[in-house]
């Protein structure tokens, strides 16, 4: 089965799944230490990826604090409509606090639905994709980002899915 690493856990029942797992072999005596790691690292890679948003603007002479991010897709998976426990709003979240402006593209999320951990993200609209950002953050490796032609923007752009075939001069793999 193939591993394509990103940003952090997201949906409804991928995070939660090995997670019983665990609570329920420990019923066992048994222990799951692989599952456990696992899970420790994929909460910690928002943090990751922000490290990697901070370096790219650096280079850039620029702090998070005063810049406006885009952030493309709000799914918490690829060329689907459902953004249920998506790292997007964690990454979005982490950006904030640190003083950026952030939006975000995602045409399979139009509008962001209500949600228990994220509401105060409710109603707020996906922008068209332009060059008009101090720094592009990928989140969702959706197909459109996959053939987008990157390569005539200027502004860094922050790939933590891997996926972006036509890059800018300034590309950054998280």
């Amino acid at each position: 089965m193939p591993f394509y690493p990103g940003p952090g856990l997201g949906g409804h029942c991928i995070p939660i799944d090995p997670f019983y797992l665990t609570w329920k072999a420990r019923e066992f005596d048994k222990h799951t230490r692989l599952i456990e790691l696992a899970g420790e690292i994929n909460t910690a890679m928002p943090e990751y990826v922000i490290s990697k948003v901070a370096d790219a603007l650096n280079e850039e002479g620029k702090a998070i604090k005063g810049s406006k991010i885009l952030v493309l897709g709000l799914a918490y998976k690829a060329n689907v409509d459902d953004c249920r426990e998506s790292p997007s709003f964690v990454l979005m979240e982490k950006l904030e606090a640190r003083g950026a402006t952030v939006e975000y593209n995602d045409s399979f999320v139009p509008v962001v639905p209500p949600t228990r951990e994220h509401a105060h993200f409710t109603g707020k609209q996906s922008v068209d994709v332009k060059d008009a950002y101090d720094l592009i953050l990928v989140s969702t490796d959706h197909a459109e980002y996959k053939a987008f032609d990157f390569s005539g923007y200027s502004c860094p752009l922050v790939d933590s899915r891997n996926c972006i075939r036509k890059k800018p001069q300034k590309y950054y793999h998280a």
